[in-house]
């Protein structure tokens, strides 16, 4: 532990400690150090959840669920950007011109951490401060300081095991303005980020010092805007973490001839539009001696209006006031760090312009401006606008919170908590923190969506018998040895017969691996991989369903790269290709084909792979690419024989699989089709396969297309919160995963449909809500009966009740034969653990915790008896 920082005495000791340890650091290489930054991103990124609810607990502010995914961005997103930067050593030599660059550590920085973001900010400098080989001490703000310093302990812990020096990160116990003052006086250089009083501070520190400016952004909606994106995009960004992020939104700027669409876009989404008395009463609780108000930032809607005086419906995202002047005297004209919104109406666009300019001036100087218009078409009139902003941050057609920290709308943007305001906000930095400190940076971004990917096997053999002809391909490609992974029950029912008899055949030879459980735990796993290791196959055979799949692919990654931790394979993404672990590259020993016997999970298909943790019975979805199977070889000759039971499983699965594919936010032309078919062949065959057994040989056909049509597109277009809430309860009550779904679905399906604002997923792509749409438009395919989107979707949902019916599936929890008392003990625990699930970022709806326990609950009782919570 560090030493105790109560006073000024304490706090020149540590520093001088520290200095010390510093200078050891400042000898490591960018090997160390980037090993060193890829732990403390790790161990942030796995601790996300609790961090975030200190934080709220102990400030008060924002929301759990957004600070959740602060701190998720400020370990992954953040070291994704700066994972392969070279912070060490020789940047850049020219033998030509006798130029040679070289890196060197500043020394000791001093962080003043705002209350605002206090575990997120901290995070991000923390890492910044590894990689560049610098000490670093944490300033808090003293309502923060417990969940503030929390993060430095962490991030201390974990690289001094592993081997950083003792010391490298200090933090001050008693967080005061004298210590504060002290550490800027005493540090090499300074980050601040807080208000402009501390900001000014650090710069009359007489230290180098890199602060941020207050941001007051104004969005201007031009004529020629997709009026849907932007209201999505603002109400997206200001109700986030409830407003606290200074980049966030702070008035519109409409012009004339769309002001009453923008108003029932903002009322569709559920802002609401104060009226006259309303508006005044927010206008007289806004600031406080002309200072915001510290009682509203980071409050939801409905506590700021309980604070003015009036009561509103909890489910109000903002508050948005009709005002007219722009000056300072109007409170509403103020940067207000809430979601508390500004509106104004413009006759014209150069008097939007003005406006905005008017606003920066008064509060935003250097900061975030924003414009929504026709990329395209209106260039002159953006172009216009970017001209008169003095800010450095200037927004095209992008959620200014999101846009602005970068790396998320604009992926040439670097990913940042400490937005630099260049010289017009008094600040010595004009970009998001990063290497240039002596010009200012006019940054114009435009919104740009990531690049989409369709990735499939290589080989994908389907239709009767096709088993026996696919089996040669292994021969052609000069393969000596196969390990086949199944389990005992296949094995015993001889389905591992008809592969090895054409093995025999080819001359390959073969072992087999029985010992993989109905829910693959790591202990299986690790017993495979041991048994790989030791046959040193070419090629890797799983038979079966999902489970030895699913194990045959974590066996694979295990027998190529034996050092790999299964806790890193499982760490969560935002984005399967930023995320904080980098999967290894496969295929250096053996290549992977996968047999399915089972019509359901589509594992054949798709980069994913769900085990079980043996101790705690928590399922861990795993997914990357590589872990797609080379070849699929989908013979329903082998699926003639499953058992009822496993079918009706089995065959809900798919039908989850491709109802998730089609409403989720990274579905595609790609995909979208592909859901449609799968589900709707799902409907035709399903009944007969269930009841037509072995007989059933078209069905089953049908059924094996469907299953494996579907893993293609959730392969590509991923899943949601249905399967995200399966995994919890099927690992906790032992419920078989299509069941699990299938008592879900029909209350995932009513979320994500309603006609209600709501809180969309977030996707470049994705810009506004389309799952009322989709699901509609497959109710439609079917021929389903309904005049209106909702009535479509009732229709679904009845035709989805009839399959259940027609199956024998339960159709509550509760009818399952879990018991009230063991349901509702564990019902928070389990709505915690599905908002973290892989599954749920793809969600076209953003849940919060609450919202899972809801759907939950009414999925425990069915439909007759729902109970509000």
């Amino acid at each position: 532990m560090p030493n105790q920082v109560t006073n000024v005495e304490e706090l020149m000791s540590t520093l001088a400690s520290m200095r010390e340890a510093q200078r050891e650091f400042a000898k490591f290489t960018q090997e160390q150090i980037d090993q060193l930054f890829y732990k403390a991103a790790m161990k942030i990124n796995n601790l996300r959840i609790p961090l975030a609810k200190m934080a709220v607990e102990e400030t008060g502010m924002g929301l759990v669920e957004d600070k959740i995914i602060k701190n998720h961005y400020a370990s992954e997103i953040v070291y994704n950007k700066y994972r392969d930067a070279k912070t060490c050593g020789v940047l850049e030599e020219d033998h030509a011109a006798g130029v040679v660059r070289v890196a060197e550590p500043i020394g000791v920085i001093g962080a003043v951490i705002p209350t605002t973001n206090p575990t997120s900010t901290a995070c991000f400098k923390i890492l910044m401060a590894i990689k560049t080989r610098n000490a670093i001490m944490i300033s808090a703000h003293p309502r923060a300081k417990n969940c503030t310093n929390e993060v430095a302990k962490i991030i201390r812990e974990v690289i001094e095991a592993e081997g950083a020096p003792k010391g490298l990160i200090g933090w001050i116990d008693a967080p005061s303005l004298e210590l504060t003052n002290a550490v800027m006086a005493e540090s090499d250089i300074i980050l601040a980020t807080g208000g402009p009083g501390m900001v000014k501070a650090a710069y009359s520190s007489g230290t180098p010092a890199i602060g941020v400016g207050a941001g007051n952004t104004p969005v201007v909606i031009h004529k020629t805007a997709n009026i849907e994106m932007a209201v999505n995009s603002v109400l997206l960004s200001k109700s986030f973490d409830y407003g606290v992020i200074c980049a966030s939104e702070q008035a519109l700027i409409v012009d004339q001839s769309i002001y009453a669409a923008v108003k029932a876009e903002l009322k569709k989404r559920n802002a609401l539009l104060l009226n006259k008395d309303q508006l005044q009463k927010v206008r007289d609780i806004l600031l406080v001696n002309g200072a915001l108000n510290a009682k509203i930032v980071g409050q939801p809607a409905w506590k700021i209006a309980e604070l003015a005086g009036f009561e509103i419906e909890k489910d109000v995202k903002v508050l948005v006031g009709e005002v007219t002047d722009t000056s300072f005297d109007e409170p509403f004209a103020h940067e207000k760090l809430s979601v508390v919104l500004a509106m104004y109406k413009s006759k014209s666009h150069e008097q939007a312009i003005e406006m905005a300019r008017d606003l920066v001036e008064q509060g935003g100087l250097g900061h975030t401006s924003v414009i929504y218009a026709d990329e395209i078409a209106q260039n002159d009139a953006i172009m216009a606008m970017a001209a008169e902003m003095r800010t450095t941050t200037f927004l095209v057609n992008q959620p200014a919170s999101h846009g602005a920290i970068g790396d998320l709308f604009n992926f040439e943007i670097m990913p940042s908590l400490t937005l630099g305001c260049g010289s017009w906000g008094n600040n010595s930095v004009s970009e998001n923190v990063g290497a240039k400190h002596l010009i200012n940076i006019k940054t114009i971004t435009k919104r740009r969506e990531n690049m989409l990917w369709f990735t499939v096997p290589r080989q994908t053999f389907h239709k009767f018998g096709c088993l026996k002809h696919a089996l040669p391909e292994l021969k052609v490609e000069g393969k000596k040895k196969a390990f086949i992974v199944t389990d005992q029950i296949l094995f015993d029912l001889g389905f591992t017969k008809s592969v090895t008899d054409e093995l025999d055949k080819l001359g390959i030879a073969y072992t087999v691996f029985t010992e993989v459980n109905p829910d693959p735990l790591i202990s299986d796993v690790m017993k495979g991989k041991a048994a790989m290791d030791a046959f040193g196959p070419d090629v890797i055979l799983a038979v079966g369903g999902g489970s030895p799949m699913d194990a045959a692919k974590i066996m694979w990654v295990l027998h190529e790269y034996p050092e790999t931790n299964f806790e890193d394979l499982a760490a969560r993404f935002m984005d399967i290709r930023k995320r904080v672990h980098k999967f290894p590259r496969l295929r250096q020993k053996a290549t992977m084909v996968c047999i399915p016997t089972t019509a359901g999970t589509g594992s054949e298909v798709t980069p994913f792979a769900v085990i079980t943790d043996d101790a705690t019975g928590v399922k861990y979805p795993i997914a990357d690419y590589e872990l797609t199977p080379d070849m699929a070889i989908v013979d329903p000759a082998l699926m003639l024989t499953m058992p009822k039971s496993v079918c009706a499983a089995s065959g809900i699965d798919v039908l989850t699989h491709a109802m998730e594919s089609l409403v989720s936010t990274v579905a595609t032309e790609y995909t979208i089709p592909l859901s449609i078919e799968a589900a709707k062949l799902v409907f035709d065959y399903l009944p007969e396969s269930y009841h037509g057994g072995a007989e059933a040989i078209v069905a089953k056909e049908r059924m094996a297309n469907a299953s494996c049509i579907a893993g293609m597109a959730f392969a590509n277009g991923f899943l949601g919160i249905c399967h995200s809430m399966a995994h919890k309860i099927g690992a906790k009550f032992h419920i078989p995963h299509g069941i699990a779904n299938a008592m879900l679905m029909n209350e995932v399906i009513r979320y994500n449909a309603t006609d209600e604002p709501f809180r969309q997923g977030t996707f470049s792509q994705y810009h506004a809500p389309k799952a009322i749409e989709r699901y509609a438009k497959f109710a439609d395919y079917m021929g389903l009966a309904g005049k209106t989107e909702m009535e479509k979707v009732e229709a679904l949902i009845a035709k989805i009740n009839e399959l259940k019916v027609e199956l024998s599936v339960p159709m509550s929890i509760q009818e399952y034969g879990i018991s009230e008392a063991d349901f509702v003990g564990v019902v928070e625990q389990l709505a915690e653990e599905a908002f973290d699930d892989q599954c749920t970022g793809a969600n076209p709806r953003y849940p919060l915790i609450s919202d899972l326990k809801q759907i939950y609950l009414n999925a425990f009782y069915g439909e007759e008896k729902r109970v509000q919570i």
